[in-house]
């Protein structure tokens, strides 16, 4: 679900070697019944104890998936992606440097991209991209663009996994989970900066959107003013004047309308309704605030449809609904365009 929970069944967990004396990974969580037995869901870095035994995917299937994906991109319209890698929290950093080899060069080096791609890599590996980019420079043609880094601070709301200052309403005393150490995502940043790469970091949840602002404002303090590009991907959930601190280092706020599509019937549940309601996809804010608004999906957890999501960003409504999601945040038509194309392309 979602790139942040997945579902074992008993013989997968056998095979896994889970069971109730199992500890939960750093920044994972195995959900258990009240007699501590494994019930199969696993929360984000948990889910890499079945990643670990599930056979890897051949390389001429990954080589297909591309060109398939390219294709369904293609025909909704959509000519250059961001790809962050086959890299969510429990999974090998190795996965994305693996498609870089074997499926992107090799589709570059016999004339099969049809689409173009800016490229990131997992945070930890920052050195490698940086002595590529010396090696190769930024382009290594008109259809590759190596792009920066990708971390994740949070998980997601639908896993109970963002990271929030208050608990979650249907999980008393759940306030998420923060996927990683602030001191060595602040070493890291400074280091990817540094070195000139763009980083682009996760967080849904309030708390992890302010942990990364402040830490943003730290990497500006100690490396400088520049033309740095930070992205924070999702800004889903923010705190009160959270919105306006993104336009002071103008950070970019990468988020996917179409996700409220899924969010919104149940955010009041998760979270309650009155903090669902102040908090959450605050689009018209972040503009506002001076935020560089970039609108994606974050596909494959929601569909590519750039249309589509135009149309969420300005309705806010969700099918069959009356009324739409918090209507002080919707977008006029002009902004909606700007954020999928000219504020995408920027991003």
């Amino acid at each position: 679900m979602d790139g942040h929970m997945g579902l074992a069944n008993s013989l997968a967990m056998k095979i896994a070697g889970i069971d109730k004396n199992t500890n939960d990974p750093v920044g994972g969580t195995i959900v258990r019944t009240t007699e501590r037995e494994p019930t199969g869901l696993l929360v984000d870095a948990a889910m890499k104890l079945v990643f670990n035994v599930i056979p890897e995917v051949s390389v001429n299937d990954r080589r297909e998936a591309l060109l398939t994906a390219s294709r369904h991109a293609l025909m909704r319209g959509v000519t250059t992606v961001v790809d962050v890698g086959s890299y969510v929290p429990g999974t090998s950093e190795e996965q994305t440097w693996q498609d870089f080899s074997d499926v992107y060069e090799w589709a570059h080096s016999m004339g099969k991209m049809m689409i173009r791609v800016c490229l990131f890599f997992p945070m930890p590996t920052w050195p490698r991209v940086s002595d590529l980019i010396h090696e190769r420079g930024r382009s290594l043609s008109g259809w590759i663009h190596l792009g920066g880094v990708k971390a994740f601070l949070d998980g997601s709301l639908g896993s109970s996994s963002a990271w929030f200052y208050e608990p979650y309403e249907d999980v008393p005393g759940d306030y998420g989970l923060q996927l990683l150490d602030m001191d060595v995502l602040l070493n890291a940043t400074l280091e990817s900066d540094k070195s000139g790469l763009q980083v682009a970091i996760h967080a849904i949840g309030d708390k992890a959107n302010d942990m990364l602002l402040d830490m943003f404002d730290k990497v500006v303090s100690l490396n400088g003013t520049k033309d740095r590009r930070f992205r924070i991907e999702h800004a889903q959930h923010l705190s009160p004047g959270a919105a306006t601190r993104f336009g002071e280092h103008g950070i970019i706020a990468s988020v996917q309308p179409d996700h409220l599509l899924d969010d919104a019937d149940s955010a009041g549940r998760k979270i309650g309704v009155e903090r669902a309601e102040r908090s959450s996809y605050l689009f018209r804010s972040l503009l506002a605030g001076g935020a560089h608004l970039a609108f994606g999906s974050d596909w494959p957890v929601s569909d590519i449809y750039p249309l589509q999501a135009i149309r969420t960003a300005m309705s806010r409504k969700l099918p069959g609904w009356e009324a739409p999601w918090i209507s002080a945040e919707r977008l006029p038509l002009d902004d909606s365009l700007k954020a999928h194309t000219i504020s995408a392309a920027y991003a």
